[in-house]
């Protein structure tokens, strides 16, 4: 179980032309993700992701060099089952020994952004390498599931007034989803261009389905306080993301505002981060994303947090197949958990890199019973897309 070798790609798969959709990150044509691969010395592998861009954009050349020669030989020889130990060695850096016999943390000063990001992809590998070992899912070592299968949502939604219910429907029509979530926001232009949008997914699909809407954080609080006044009769399951995470008062305001509840934290790292988003009582639903928020053991913190607070865990899986699989065992786990994110866009980074097949069926999907994470990784495919980052001269 002492780590043997550990790597790290930027992964670029091509999305294809027909399934392409424009946002306000612009149109995408590739998803892209930093993948890292773990072996032990008695031959266990595990996967894990780290993000650092949004949806499925942005480069990931920093981050995989992060990876591969500054993390990596902090790795080697540490016993792969060491995994709060090895996170918080990650995050404290050059003090970790003192902050583990004072008991508190003593970060390096790039706590957050790709080193957070660097600490989740080694944390998921590190799980699925525990299960692996122990020969149990993951879910069983965070304390066990409720449910061997979960409810989710269909995540999509960028069609125009005049499309948008179509759209929503035939996601419903593939997977049985009770509910689904479109695109607001800057995409848009203007905030009544998405309301009206709104209206219509709801005239399309009736009072029985659940709508979220997702602004990426880019109304400013007026906006978002506009918007949501628009769209108070269209019965909202949450406004997601509706400012920049940056301004906690102003999420804070755009709550104290409006019925809908609030949803936020894909672009948060850390329980502290999270910690101050629930003291400025900004949300009403915790979405961290496993691949940027500090891995499986942060995201069981943050669902703890949720929990003490009466608040809802339903974490944003917009992502690769380690990060969406780890997803599956936290909300398994978590008892704050209440919904998973099933990406209807184009997405071969879960549904192209694994072998085998991710369904949701009647709107629920399966939690895996395999040990470790319960996906294998196609490694054919992965370095078929292995992206090289350029090289500046």
């Amino acid at each position: 179980m002492r780590i043997k070798s550990v790597n790290a790609w930027w992964v670029s798969i091509p999305i294809e032309s027909g399934r392409q959709h424009r946002s306000d990150f612009g149109k995408l044509t590739t998803f892209d993700s930093a993948i890292l691969r773990i072996e032990t010395d008695d031959g266990l592998v595990g996967w894990g992701e780290g993000k650092n861009a949004a949806g499925s954009s942005g480069t990931y050349g920093a981050l995989v060099h992060l990876l591969n020669e500054e993390v990596a030989p902090r790795l080697i020889g540490r016993h792969a089952g060491d995994i709060t130990a090895i996170w918080e060695m990650l995050y404290n850096g050059v003090r970790h020994e003192s902050a583990a016999s004072a008991g508190h943390a003593m970060p390096e000063l790039s706590r957050r952004g790709l080193t957070t990001a660097a600490i989740s992809a080694v944390d998921i590998a590190l799980w699925d390498i525990l299960g692996k070992h122990l020969g149990q899912p993951v879910w069983q070592l965070l304390g066990g599931r409720k449910a061997d299968r979960l409810p989710a949502y269909a995540s999509g939604g960028w069609a125009d007034a005049a499309g948008i219910g179509a759209q929503l429907q035939s996601y419903i029509d593939i997977g049985g989803f009770k509910a689904v979530k479109m695109r607001v926001g800057a995409m848009d232009g203007l905030p009544h261009v998405s309301a009206d949008r709104v209206r219509a997914a709801r005239r399309a699909l009736g009072p029985g389905i659940d709508i979220m809407v997702d602004a990426h954080g880019t109304y400013t609080v007026a906006e978002a306080k506009r918007f949501a006044h628009m769209v108070a009769d269209c019965d909202l399951a949450w406004f997601e993301e509706p400012v920049i995470a940056d301004d906690k008062p102003g999420m804070a305001e755009v709550r104290a505002a409006t019925t809908i509840p609030i949803a936020t934290g894909e672009s948060e790292s850390t329980r502290f981060a999270f910690r101050d988003l629930v003291q400025a009582r900004a949300a009403d639903i915790l979405q961290p994303d496993p691949a940027f928020c500090g891995g499986i053991t942060e995201a069981m913190r943050i669902a703890a947090l949720a929990s003490a607070f009466n608040l809802r865990f339903a974490p944003h899986l917009w992502a690769g197949a380690p990060c969406f699989f780890a997803g599956l065992h936290i909300c398994a786990a978590a008892p704050s958990s209440f919904l998973i994110e099933y990406s209807c866009g184009a997405n071969p980074m879960i549904f192209d890199l694994i072998e085998g097949e991710i369904a949701a069926r009647d709107g629920m999907v399966a939690i895996p019973d395999g040990p470790g994470l319960g996906y294998s990784i196609s490694e054919a495919f992965l370095m078929a897309h292995v992206k090289k980052s350029p090289v500046h001269v």
